[in-house]
Formats: structure tokens, C-alpha cells, sequence
């Protein structure tokens, strides 16, 4: 086997391959890349037994054949390669790299010991590139982290014909987020719960790309779907689902609330990672609110106290709530408005926060409430 391709093309899809690779592999050869050429096209690919990936490039002087190497190792040399084109043999155990007057020789894995790469499914559906990062990032965030509860640590992704919803839960916090997409068939109805740190990751490299990522689920089967797979900018990748599903999070929602207080986001962020410095990870961040405007204090070890006023406008009664400050300043984040809505019906009961647009735009915003972040406040004296 052998190819010429150019390096900054090389190197990006190596990379991308890599970084789904394990780092500690249950066999040796799951840390390897393959690499197969035919036909004008180097396909490279990478499989754990969970999450499968591929990126095909353009190459010339190729002749066909597949070869498998270490993945993360090849990416370091690619990466570190001057900016010409790069030739790649591979002559029996070895295979042979060559850029400008930069040579490497690395050693090759067996490939008759590499598993089969899981076929794509059938794609169901499409949705912007943009809109997929977005969805997945305001509820990755989340997704709990206890591998004890594995159905806690996936993102729920619910496919309809009227829409894409995604959900996730750690139990004291959780978030949805509905979008728009473009069903295959306007009677779908498939319901998957995918690992959060693999949909993120997936959702970070095509987030980049413009136009739409593919998404698909093996059909015909019975029971929920054991895959899941995404398609955009020349690269697939598949992921196990997770068994179960996640408990009915919609019901938890109000119908409406007695309570509301509005403040802007980037300003409340500021604040809250200010007043935060005199605590420690745990230690709550107290919200006060009444007409007059919303004061965030915290307090830490030696008596060590911050508070700071600011604005914001109430509708409804005065009140406090405090909560964890990560939790808090992670649902600030995925918010992604001007404005956010902390919308409540009972202190000490969980609080719904919802971005909102400035002021001047509320009547050409109509789509402010598709995402929801749902917290658990902490005691106030805690």
C-alpha cells in the first residue's frame, strides 16, 4: 500500500480518528488506526467496540491496500511534519513515512486481529450542523458523571416528525433542549440515549462543518435501537446507545409560574464567579431578590464574605434561593441569551431557568423558550 497526500488534510483526519481511540485499550490493536486505500480515496478509521469512526481524503500515486497502526503515535509525527506532502508505505511488518527530508518508520499491528467495523445505519433525518452543536452542548452539561448510573450519564434524543428534542439528567439538575430538523419520514418516532461524552464529542468536530449532519438508527428491528450514527463533511462515526431511558423529565415542568426574575446573563456570570472566589466548591452562591433589584452573596472558611448588588425585574414575590455555583454557572452558560428567566413557584422548590432576549427584540424573538435548565436549590443556611 501506498499514498501521497497533503499534510494539513493528513494530519486533521488522523487526528480526529485519535482522539476517539482509547487510552487504555482492552487489546492492543483497539489502539490502532486503519488506513485503506482505493480507488483515489485513503479511508481512516478507528473502533473501541462502542464508538466507531471514519474520514475519507483525496490522496494520489496510491496503490490499494490496508495497513493498521497506532493511532495517537501517528498523529504526533503528522502534526510535527513540515507543511509538504506527505508519502506513506507500507512494506510487510513496517510502514515507511516520508515528509521533505523528515523520515519515520513505524512498526505495523495485525490486522487479521482488528474487529469489523459496524455498518452505518439508515439515515432518518437531518439537522444543521450549528443547531446539532448547540442542542447538544446546552444538555450534555447535564448529563451525570456516576458510571454507577449509567442511564444518568446519556443524552435522551427523542426524533419525531415535528422535532429533535434532547434531554439529560443528573438527578439534582436537568436540561432539554427542542430543535428543528428534517425527518426522512414525517412518522418517525425513535427514542435513543446515547453517551453524553461521546455525542459531545461527535457534536463538537460537526458543529464546525456547514450544512447538515445525517443522523441514523438501524429500522426494522425490534426493541429500541442498539446504534446510533452521524454523517457530515466526509466523516461518520457510530456510538453504542445505553439501555434505558430516562425518567418522563417533561412532566416535571410547570404549566406556570408564580415567580419570575429576569436579570442579564453575561452580567449574573460575572457576579457569580466574583462573589464565588470566597468559597469553595460546594459552598452556595445566595440569590435575594425583591423590587428594589437581586443581591448574590457567598460565604467561606475564617468568616470570608462577598456580596453585589444588581439589577433585575420581578414578577411576583420576593424571595432566596441559593445554589451550587457550578450548577448555577453551567446553566448561565448553556443559556446562550442576553437574558435569563429564573421562573419558580415555590422557594426551596427546583427553579427553571430559560434564556430570554434583550428588551428591544422581545417581539421578533420567538423561539427563546426551546431550551430549559432545571436546578435544585440548596438550603440557604447550607
Amino acid at each position: 500500500m501506498k499514498f501521497q497526500v497533503d499534510r494539513d488534510t493528513f494530519a486533521d483526519a488522523v487526528s480526529w480518528t485519535a482522539k476517539s481511540l482509547p487510552a487504555r485499550p482492552s487489546v492492543p490493536v483497539l489502539a490502532g488506526a486503519r488506513l485503506s486505500v482505493d480507488e483515489g480515496t485513503l479511508t481512516i478509521s478507528g473502533f473501541d467496540y462502542e464508538i466507531s469512526t471514519r474520514v475519507t481524503v483525496d490522496v494520489t500515486g496510491e496503490s490499494a491496500g490496508t495497513a493498521l497502526v497506532s493511532g495517537k503515535l501517528l498523529s504526533e509525527i503528522v502534526k510535527a511534519l513540515p507543511n509538504k506532502p506527505v508519502d506513506f508505505v507500507v512494506d510487510g511488518p513496517h510502514a515507511e513515512l516520508t515528509c521533505g527530508s523528515a523520515r519515520f518508520t513505524l512498526p505495523t499491528m495485525p490486522l487479521e486481529d482488528y474487529p469489523s467495523l459496524p455498518q452505518m445505519p439508515e439515515a432518518i433525518g437531518t439537522i444543521d450542523a450549528d443547531e446539532f452543536a448547540r442542542a447538544v452542548a446546552q444538555t450534555a452539561v447535564a448529563a451525570g458523571k456516576d458510571e454507577t448510573l449509567p442511564t444518568m450519564t446519556g443524552v435522551q434524543v427523542e426524533m419525531t416528525g415535528g422535532g429533535i428534542g434532547m434531554l439529560a439528567t443528573d438527578r439534582y439538575r436537568m436540561a432539554i433542549r427542542d430543535s428543528s430538523w428534517a425527518p426522512g419520514d414525517p412518522s418517525v418516532a425513535v427514542t435513543v440515549l446515547v453517551p453524553a461524552k461521546a455525542l459531545a464529542d461527535t457534536a463538537r468536530t460537526f458543529g464546525s462543518f456547514s450544512g447538515p449532519v445525517t443522523i441514523a438508527v438501524p429500522t426494522g428491528t425490534e426493541g429500541a435501537p442498539g446504534m446510533i450514527g452521524f454523517i457530515a463533511g466526509g466523516r461518520q462515526t457510530t456510538s453504542r446507545v445505553l439501555d434505558g431511558q430516562l425518567p418522563p423529565l417533561r412532566s416535571l415542568l410547570a404549566t406556570s409560574y408564580a415567580t419570575t426574575l429576569r436579570v442579564k446573563t453575561a452580567d449574573l456570570i460575572e457576579v457569580a464567579r466574583r462573589v464565588a472566589l470566597v468559597g469553595d466548591r460546594n459552598s452556595p452562591i445566595r440569590l435575594s431578590f425583591d423590587e428594589d433589584g437581586l443581591v448574590v452573596e457567598a460565604g467561606g472558611a475564617e468568616d470570608a464574605k462577598a456580596s453585589e448588588a444588581m439589577d433585575c425585574t420581578l414578577e411576583g414575590e420576593p424571595g432566596k434561593i441559593a445554589f451550587n455555583p457550578t450548577y448555577l454557572l453551567d446553566g448561565l452558560s448553556a443559556v446562550d441569551a442576553p437574558y435569563t428567566a429564573f421562573k419558580m413557584n415555590e422557594l426551596g422548590k427546583p427553579v427553571v431557568m430559560t434564556g430570554q432576549p434583550a428588551p428591544e427584540d422581545e417581539e421578533s424573538d420567538t423561539n427563546h423558550d426551546v431550551y430549559l435548565y432545571m436546578l435544585q436549590p440548596l438550603r440557604w443556611d447550607a
